[in-house]
Parts: C-alpha cells; sequence; structure tokens
C-alpha cells in the first residue's frame, strides 16, 4: 500500500479493479488526486478491509467497480448493503491504455477518475431477487438447449451409415420420436462397426433425451418466475416466456435505474447511433452495440406482429406504401416494442386501497 501527503477536499471516490482471487482498489480525493491503493483478497474479510480503508481517507462519494455483473458483483452486493452509491465504471479507454499501459493499480485508477468526471454513471443491477434467479437459469437452460441440437446434428449423420432397415424405420420422424426408437436400440455385441454404430446412436439418443427433459423442466421454472416477477410482460402480443425472461435479464431487478425508453432502447442495440459530421449533420447508422440477445428477442417479438398480428399488418402495409423498406420498418417496429416493454417495466405505484 502506497500513500503519499497531497492536498485534501475530504471528499473520495473509489475505483475497483476486479479480478477472481484479488481486487485492486485507488482512492481519489476530488482535489488531491490518487491518495493510495489497496489490494485486498475477494472474501468478506477482504470487503469489509476495503470499506474501512477507503472510509479512512473521508467521505466517500461512490465506488466505480469494474464487472459488477461478474468479479465484481459480490464486492458491488456487500457494498450496496453497507450503503455505499456503486456504479459500474467499464473498461478503461483503449486510447489512454495506448498511451499510458495497463495494469491493475492503473485500471483502479483510471476506474475513480471515470467516476469523478461523470463518465461512468450506470447503475449496477442488484442481482439479489427474481431477474437474478432467471439468468442463472437461463444459463442452464440455453446451454441444455444447445446441447441437445448439437446431440441431434450428430446422430443424423450418423443414420447415413446405419442399415437399410434401421434407415427405412427413421425416415420422416420428428426429433423426438427418433430419439426414443434409437434409445430403445438393445445392440449386445460389439464385434464390428455396425454395432459400433448402434451404440452410438443409442448413448446419442439417450442424451438427447436427458437434455430435453432437462430443457423443459428449466422452461417451467423459468416461466414460473416470469409470471411470479411481471406477469404483465406476456400480456401483449408476441412476447412469450423465452423474451419475457430476457428482458428481466437485462433490466435487472431494479428496473428502475433505467431512467427513459430511450436508455432501454440503447441498452438493446436499437436506438440509433448518431454520425453527423461537418455538413452531414442529422445523420445516423445502426447501432452495434447493446445487449444482442434483448436486441434478438425484440426481433422475434417483431416479426411475429409482422405475420400474425393485425394492427402491425396494416403498419407494415402503409409504411410500405411511404417507400420504406422492410429492414427501416423492422427498425421502427423494434424500438416501438421497446417503448412498450419499458412502460410495463415501470413499478406501478401502490394506491391506498391496495396497500390495505
Amino acid at each position: 500500500m502506497h500513500t503519499s501527503e497531497q492536498p485534501r477536499s475530504g471528499h473520495v471516490v473509489i475505483g475497483v479493479d476486479t479480478h477472481k482471487h484479488v481486487h485492486v482498489a485507488a482512492v481519489m480525493d476530488t482535489i488531491g488526486g490518487i491518495l493510495a491503493t489497496l489490494t485486498i483478497p475477494t472474501d468478506t474479510g477482504g470487503f469489509q478491509q476495503l470499506a474501512d480503508w477507503a472510509s479512512s481517507f473521508g467521505t466517500i462519494l461512490a465506488f466505480g467497480i469494474e464487472g459488477t455483473g461478474s468479479y465484481g458483483a459480490t464486492l458491488t452486493s456487500f457494498l450496496r448493503r453497507a450503503g455505499h452509491k456503486v456504479v459500474e465504471a467499464g473498461r478503461p479507454d483503449r486510447r489512454l491504455r495506448r498511451m499510458n499501459g495497463k495494469s491493475d493499480t492503473l485500471d483502479a485508477e483510471n476506474a475513480a477518475r471515470a467516476v469523478l468526471a461523470g463518465f461512468a454513471t450506470a447503475t449496477p443491477k442488484t442481482a439479489d431477487g427474481e431477474a437474478e434467479m432467471i439468468r442463472q437459469l437461463k444459463i442452464a437452460h440455453d446451454q441444455a438447449v444447445e446441447q441437445r441440437a448439437a446431440a441431434m446434428v450428430t446422430m443424423k449423420p450418423m443414420l447415413v451409415h446405419a442399415p437399410d432397415a434401421l434407415r427405412r424405420e427413421t425416415a420422416g420422424k420428428t426429433q423426438l420420436s427418433l430419439a426414443r426408437q434409437l434409445a430403445a436400440l438393445r445392440p449386445r455385441r460389439l464385434d464390428g462397426p455396425e454395432d459400433a454404430l448402434r451404440h452410438t446412436l443409442r448413448t446419442l439418443a439417450k442424451r438427447w433425451q436427458y437434455l430435453d427433459a432437462e430443457a423443459k423442466e428449466l422452461t417451467k421454472m423459468i416461466a414460473g418466475l416470469v409470471e411470479r416477477v411481471a406477469p404483465q410482460l406476456l400480456e401483449p402480443f408476441g412476447i412469450g416466456v423465452d423474451t419475457a425472461a430476457e428482458i428481466l435479464v437485462v433490466t435487472g431487478d431494479n428496473p428502475e435505474r433505467i431512467k427513459s425508453e430511450a436508455a432501454l432502447a440503447k441498452l438493446a442495440g436499437i436506438a440509433p447511433v448518431p454520425t453527423g459530421s461537418g455538413m452531414t449533420s442529422g445523420r445516423h447508422r445502426i447501432n452495434h452495440g447493446g445487449h444482442r440477445q434483448l436486441n434478438a428477442a425484440i426481433y422475434r417479438t417483431v416479426i411475429v406482429r409482422m405475420r400474425f398480428h393485425q394492427p402491425t399488418i396494416a403498419y407494415v402495409t402503409r409504411r410500405t406504401a411511404e417507400g420504406k423498406t422492410k429492414r427501416e420498418i423492422i427498425r421502427c417496429l423494434k424500438r416501438y416494442v421497446t417503448r412498450e416493454v419499458y412502460h410495463l417495466l415501470r413499478p406501478v405505484p401502490r394506491t391506498a386501497s391496495a396497500a390495505s
């Protein structure tokens, strides 16, 4: 730990560079600059050491933490419970990294500077409620679905080398029927390639069945949580459990941190990015950033509405007659869906009758 004597205001911000086993923190006075740095272990004792150490320099304005959704999640939760303000510091500017180099201490100092300068303002997700539960279940669900598809993709080409009788029996079957039939194979010998093939097909089919049951069970659990925490998200046309779950995962257990529908659109990568320069002011381009899974979920909702939702079909017809392309119409509809979702996520104030 390094300290130096400098003029101080008594008000400080703390920047933290997070890692798996240790965190590096830097304390910065509002007029005195960087005062000291500290390395702590990533456990409760280390977190308490950081809080006590930071308090010794004066009034703490905020903690700026890198990776509040990953390595810094537990520290963020600890500091929030202790009553401290925590903001997401984000990644350091790449231009500064090229100029000044990179180290854990420099990253912590840059996080503190970003908070003090007002560049880091995002409120991290609390990760202490149903949205965090949905996120954790979706990780297992999405992996099960991916591995289930991989098992089927592997199974079908192997059937090409199967005996003619087995190929005829499995032709035209659905995935469920195919897996059920192949899982019922009972190869008894292992004397040649045909026997090995039957063993392989049986193993892949049983794996597919296990993953299919796992994915369905997780889907029911996710659906139950979505209906419990935000049933209003399932009411609009085209928004199913999967889309609603993705929305809740991105917005978190404290959706009030998203201050406007424009902020939600930017978070989803749906808000256009200005590209004006010189004589080309007012021009915009597609936003390639944002949360791509949420963007894809809203896109699926738009496509469903374009096919089956009569008001949306009428809107597409009108905009097409005005000369808009299909891609431009989809962008407009994604923005409308985002606006609708934002108002559904806003906390509804409790009335006196409801409270009683």
